[in-house]
């Protein structure tokens, strides 16, 4: 391990931003890991992909770049795989690895940027799937006691775009593996959200593998979303609020083109995409940041920007919103 002072964090974090740590460390291994935390006094920033973080300051503490590998098979039945996977994999190379095994489960996740020890964090989920669905349990290091702690589905607590780790033990453990159960057969393939079915259509596909997904989701990911070598971002900037489904009937009487995907019998979730380029954000620019032009949910750094100037994007853009809709959004990324 070398401690590094004065560390540019720029090339890890996915929208480009400049800023510089006190004291920066890389650890590899579990060992590394305690070792790094047991000599450590200075407020601590763990980093997995550095892909839901925003940079709006210096830290002026240690910087601890999570990069623990290793894809371990811990359990198999006819029908299933128990596979950990280390906390520093990333996970669309996880998800690739699976594939090419012909586990199912995580194809509809395609290429959502991250690490696989920040995937359960925050529930990472998409195209009707969520990580909770074919989670099986995690491993974290308490941070003050260095004593390891297995977490079951159910003491994550997991919500939308939630966990434990977000609120009651948020700074409190590094994650350092996670394991899940995937198909091995008879996979549970879910083509029903969003432009999967149309995309397997146009490319001829009537019977899909989970190959035949993944690459759909990879397609569909592509043509929306910027890249984050090429611009700036951090994919998905707020979550998608869920509201009451009285207030969207409402809603809907004024803006009758208002999607919404139905949660419970009381509540309808509606995309904020949608209700920011209403607002008239999508493709904004200001100086060296703004709004993607294809995806408004997307707040992008086209090289230079700074995190303040973000941050200040994405409050105008919650006020307008709630201006308009009287509706909150939430930001899905984490402000530093």
């Amino acid at each position: 391990m070398k401690i590094i002072q004065e560390a540019s964090l720029k090339q890890y974090n996915t929208f480009g931003l400049e800023a510089k740590a006190k004291y920066f460390i890389e650890v590899k291994t579990e060992e590394e890991l305690i070792n790094a935390l047991r000599n450590n006094e200075e407020e601590l920033l763990v980093l997995g992909g550095g892909s839901n973080i925003l940079l709006t300051k210096n830290f002026d503490g240690l910087v601890l770049k999570n990069s623990i590998d290793g894809i371990e098979i811990t359990g198999e039945s006819d029908n299933d795989i128990v596979v950990k996977v280390g906390a520093g994999v990333v996970w669309h190379d996880f998800v690739l690895h699976a594939i090419n095994n012909n586990w199912g489960g995580i194809e509809n996740l395609s290429l959502i940027p991250g690490t696989v020890g920040a995937a359960p964090m925050q529930n990472i989920g998409a195209y009707g799937v969520e990580l909770k669905e074919v989670f099986e349990l995690l491993d974290a290091l308490h941070i003050e006691t260095l004593r390891k702690k297995a977490f079951t589905k159910d003491e994550c607590q997991f919500g939308y775009r939630e966990s434990i780790f977000k609120h009651l033990a948020k700074g409190q453990y590094v994650i350092t593996s996670v394991t899940f159960r995937l198909t091995k057969r008879n996979h549970r393939l879910n083509t029903s959200y969003g432009a999967i079915t149309e995309v397997l259509k146009q490319n001829g596909i009537e019977n899909p593998t989970i190959k035949d997904i993944s690459n759909a989701v990879i397609q569909i990911r592509e043509s929306k979303l910027p890249n984050p070598k090429e611009i700036g971002n951090a994919g998905s900037f707020f979550k998608n609020p869920t509201i009451d489904k009285l207030d969207y009937e409402m809603l809907k009487l004024e803006y009758p083109d208002m999607p919404g995907y139905i949660v419970s019998e009381n509540e309808v979730k509606v995309p904020a995409g949608w209700l920011i380029e209403q607002c008239g954000w999508k493709g904004k620019k200001r100086g060296e940041i703004g709004v993607h032009k294809n995806q408004a949910l997307v707040l992008v750094n086209y090289g230079g920007g700074d995190g303040n100037e973000i941050k200040q994007l994405a409050i105008d853009i919650r006020e307008s919103v709630i201006a308009k809709f009287g509706i909150h959004l939430m930001p899905e990324v984490n402000f530093i």
